[in-house]
């Protein structure tokens, strides 16, 4: 592999990231400029899965806070990553990148059920396998799905790409000022601290088998493929000490 860290990434997209600036819906561009950061890292032989959020379009926390059913609520979010695992698909293959989605929840005229031998399959044949529909249960976030996916195929790292900022920090920088941002923690600092990294689920799955993530800012271009190389960008959170 030509300079790469890691062997076998999850890159984690919120929905928001594929809006760009707008916060709702997704942007061509935007989605077209991340299939092409993928492209970069997949020519370097990294084998890369992707968990796509859905809050670009519907989020299950608000819906359930406006009366709606939390189950339901959480359902329609799943299938909102749906589409945006979709859009991802189309713009990895329309730049060559061979690409399969698998989804929690079983829709076979749009993409695969999720089999994990079969996802670690594709993967060791280069193609680019998107987790799509969170973990198929409710009450569950698509943080804790790149968490548990990446135990399951045995990833080295997850890359999670953030569109508001550019690593972890004491506070939030828009809000406090002071707010320093910090080089590296572990997710018992994460979770003692309750900093808003990931959610709690998320965080001990990570610690609890030693998975590193890196947090980074996906509106500068290149940044997927600095973090995979190792570069000092954004925020590593440590496995374990």
């Amino acid at each position: 592999m030509s300079g790469a860290k890691y062997e076998r990434v999850v890159l984690k997209l919120s929905g928001e990231a594929l809006s760009g600036g707008e916060g709702q819906g997704i942007s061509p561009t935007i989605v077209q400029s991340i299939a092409s950061q993928v492209k970069e890292i997949h020519e370097m032989g990294v084998e890369v899965a992707v968990v796509v959020g859905g809050g670009n379009i519907w989020r299950g926390k608000v819906g359930s806070e406006m009366g709606m059913d939390r189950a339901t609520a959480d359902y329609m979010g799943m299938l909102a990553t749906v589409m945006n695992s979709l859009a991802m698909q189309d713009s990895l293959e329309s730049i060559g990148v061979e690409t399969r989605v698998q989804t929690s929840i079983e829709m076979r005229q749009v993409a695969e059920p999720y089999i994990r031998r079969k996802a670690i399959r594709h993967l060791e044949k280069k193609r680019v396998v998107i987790f799509a529909a969170g973990t198929g249960n409710p009450y569950f976030s698509t943080d804790t799905t790149a968490a548990l996916r990446a135990a399951e195929i045995e990833a080295d790292v997850i890359l999670m790409a953030k569109n508001n900022v550019d690593g972890v920090y004491t506070a939030d920088p828009s809000i406090d000022a002071t707010a320093k941002k910090y080089d590296t923690l572990s997710y018992l600092d994460v979770l003692k601290e309750g900093l808003a990294v990931m959610d709690s689920t998320a965080s001990s799955l990570c610690m609890d088998n030693d998975i590193p993530l890196v947090v980074f800012s996906i509106m500068e271009e290149g940044n997927i493929k600095r973090a995979v190389q190792g570069e000092e960008i954004g925020t590593v959170v440590k496995g374990r000490d």
